[in-house]
């Protein structure tokens, strides 16, 4: 099934096929917080097929708008388009390139292997490398075998090739590092999708289904792709200072963890609070009870070491309310592990959502 095709809104196997497409080529996009061009090319050719009213702000975010019933009001509905990763810190004299995080990013995590370095002038590959494991402890990297974990301080990009022809390439303090797309292409199995970056081009998959399926809304509706949300919300926080909402609902990963009372499945999940705060108790029933009318199960949790679009917007003022609806996913900020049919009932819920927003007052728990 092409990628830019309608996927049926059921749990079948067709369903599955079409997420798991479209994620794969979203996942090939690499788009490090900052350098998004490549998944914004991708997102615009895809739209310009949607045939859907578009456009991208100043701040980089791509904005999709569902004219409403009304436009007394308007909701929006986000899914960040950006990556973790790593960014340049310097290049020694034997071509090494130094890195820092870029995001919630770990070393430990990639492993030692193939990188991409999105120069100004052109894309290069490396080695993410953290030295010989046949070492003794007057070697630093013993300690790393023995005593704590690699960082970032401790590893490096080795290129073998000269700092001037790194330079010549573009590549700069500043520079975007990312996995190497051939590491990144994603794993079927069985009803789970496994591959770097879920977090958050799944969301953006359920984001284009919705712009794909959902007509006539009670109120006005935008679909924000959003930029920079792993280095602080920043686009989620000027759309919404730009635009008067309602209120907002991210898109999300939920980390599975024996911590957190969330089982891996079909189930999407709910959250009630995160790093910044809480989320809207009343804009959360609504949700519920749109899972409930359309026959999803719902899990409910409160995590830490997490934000979202949502939270971030509401804690700063610029939403009233904020809710945040996500898929389970096992390795968050690694290679993720994620259930088809929970990222699939993400867009079932909110397409369920959207058709009952009242016309012109405010929602209430007794709307829905």
């Amino acid at each position: 099934m092409k990628a830019d095709a309608v996927c049926p809104d059921f749990m079948t196997s067709e369903t599955f096929d079409c997420l798991f497409e479209t994620i794969s080529e979203l996942v090939l996009c690499h788009s490090p917080s900052g350098v998004e061009t490549e998944v914004n090319q991708w997102l615009n050719r895809h739209l310009d097929r949607l045939g859907v009213n578009y456009w991208q702000d100043r701040a980089d975010n791509l904005i999709i708008k569902i004219p409403g019933k009304s436009s007394e009001r308007a909701i929006a509905i986000t899914a960040h388009k950006d990556e973790i990763g790593a960014i340049v810190k310097s290049v020694n004299p034997q071509g090494q390139v130094s890195v820092r995080k870029l995001g919630g990013a770990f070393p430990w995590v990639y492993g030692e292997g193939v990188v991409d370095l999105l120069g100004d002038q052109a894309t290069l590959s490396g080695v993410l490398s953290f030295g010989s494991r046949h070492v003794s402890h007057e070697s630093p990297q013993k300690a790393q075998q023995e005593n704590r974990p690699i960082y970032w301080e401790d590893a490096w990009v080795e290129t073998k090739r000269s700092p001037e022809a790194l330079t010549a390439d573009g590549v700069r303090p500043g520079t975007r590092v990312v996995v190497g797309k051939h590491r990144k292409r994603p794993f079927r199995l069985g009803d789970h999708i496994a591959s770097y970056t879920l977090d958050n081009k799944a969301s953006i998959a359920i984001l284009l289904s919705l712009a794909a399926q959902l007509k006539n809304p009670g109120v006005d509706v935008y679909l924000v792709a959003s930029a920079k949300e792993e280095v602080g919300a920043v686009g989620a926080l000027y759309f919404s200072q730009q635009t008067t909402l309602d209120a907002l609902i991210a898109l999300e990963i939920c980390p599975l963890s024996r911590e957190y009372p969330v089982q891996d499945g079909p189930a999407p999940v709910l959250l009630s609070q995160d790093n910044y705060g809480l989320y809207d108790e009343d804009l959360n029933w609504q949700l519920r009870q749109a899972a409930q009318a359309a026959q999803v199960p719902l899990q409910i949790a409160a995590i830490t070491g997490f934000g979202s679009d949502g939270s971030i917007a509401m804690k700063f003022g610029h939403v009233p309310r904020a809710a945040c609806l996500a898929f389970p996913t096992e390795n968050t900020h690694g290679y993720e592990i994620a259930h088809l049919g929970a990222i699939a009932n993400c867009t079932k819920i909110l397409l369920q959502y959207c058709s009952k927003l009242a016309k012109t007052e405010p929602c209430t728990a007794k709307q829905i």
